[in-house]
């Protein structure tokens, strides 16, 4: 599998309506993926090399934690930066995102609520399978990135939680 092979896979997802392709080749195995912004993005192996895309923005980060009436206050010294607090929790596979597990049902989390290992955050609905995802680490819910019944990328940010 050469590089220009590789291109042509490339142009080929960014023409046509498929979202993905995954093709393996003498032990060789590439994966093409449309991202939000209509981009493509290839894993290849390290013998390849081949330019990073830029990636979709997230909108700016709290910089300080929630009181209990859900209002921002003034951060504590810390000398952690800011960023390396927050965990992303992504989407592990395309499909509908929903915040409840019925339509009339109250929402798994709200923002600035502590979550534990475990604690189901969402369902993403995909081929009429619901499934549940679940936090992978304990901390404070700072924002929540999808609205309610929209359809989400493999590996999208659902999720920051602060991990302090």
């Amino acid at each position: 599998m050469d590089l220009a092979y590789v291109k042509k896979v490339i142009r080929l997802v960014e023409r046509s309506s498929i979202d993905e392709i995954e093709i393996e080749e003498e032990g060789k195995k590439i994966r093409v993926a449309k991202n939000r912004t209509s981009q493509a993005v290839v894993a290849a192996p390290a013998s390849y090399s081949i330019p990073q895309l830029p990636g979709p923005t997230l909108p700016p980060l709290p910089t300080s934690p929630l009181d209990a009436r859900g209002l921002f206050v003034a951060p504590a010294s810390s000398s952690v930066p800011p960023e390396a607090r927050y965990h992303e929790v992504r989407s592990p596979i395309v499909g509908t995102f929903y915040r409840a597990p019925a339509p009339d049902a109250t929402n798994y989390i709200e923002i600035g609520q502590d979550v534990r290992v475990g604690t189901v955050l969402c369902i993403v609905e995909a081929m009429k399978l619901m499934n549940e995802i679940e936090s992978d680490v304990n901390g404070r819910i700072m924002q929540i990135l999808v609205e309610n019944g929209k359809p989400v990328e493999y590996n999208q940010v659902l999720f920051l939680i602060d991990k302090s």
